[in-house]
């Protein structure tokens, strides 16, 4: 199997900040094969979280489950995708296309807003003061004990 052309064999980084002179310049040769790795990927994790959200609707003034679900889950994948983009040799694409589109269009921080205010308006001020806490704490410490047990994996299979 043939590896990435040439000018994709440098790692990028879909997160950069274009007022940055020398982050602008990593764009400018491989912008298109970045936008097309994020969009893809972008729509197959949006497309994973509509079908969570049907498969397990959760109805206005409940505690949405699924949501938080959702981005614990997310969190814990962005954790081991981490750990493996930094320390295996991965396709340069590999980190726009699954960090930031698959990942980034599953997981739905704005929704997780909408719902606590969703549950506020219905006067569920205890259930969305507990939502709000506890998806912050569990998905923060997804993302590190995934990434730890990432590592750890990682170590072991090292001869």
């Amino acid at each position: 199997m043939a590896g990435p052309p040439e000018e994709l064999r440098e790692p990028l980084d879909s997160d950069v900040d274009l007022t940055v002179p020398a982050q602008r310049r990593e764009l400018e040769h491989h912008h298109l094969a970045v936008l097309g790795a994020v969009a893809l990927g972008g729509a197959i994790g949006a497309a994973a979280r509509y079908a969570a959200a049907v498969a397990w609707p959760t109805a206005d003034g409940t505690f949405p489950a699924t949501t938080m679900v959702v981005n614990i889950a997310g969190c814990a994948l962005i954790g081991v995708l981490m750990v493996v983009v930094t320390e295996k040799q991965v396709h340069p694409l590999t980190r726009p296309f699954l960090g930031t589109g698959v990942l980034g269009g599953f997981t739905t921080f704005s929704t997780y807003v909408l719902d606590i205010e969703v549950l506020l308006k219905a006067g569920e001020a205890a259930t969305a003061v507990a939502y709000l806490a506890l998806t912050l704490v569990a998905a923060l410490a997804a993302v590190w004990t995934a990434t730890w047990a990432t590592r750890r994996l990682i170590e072991r299979r090292r001869p």
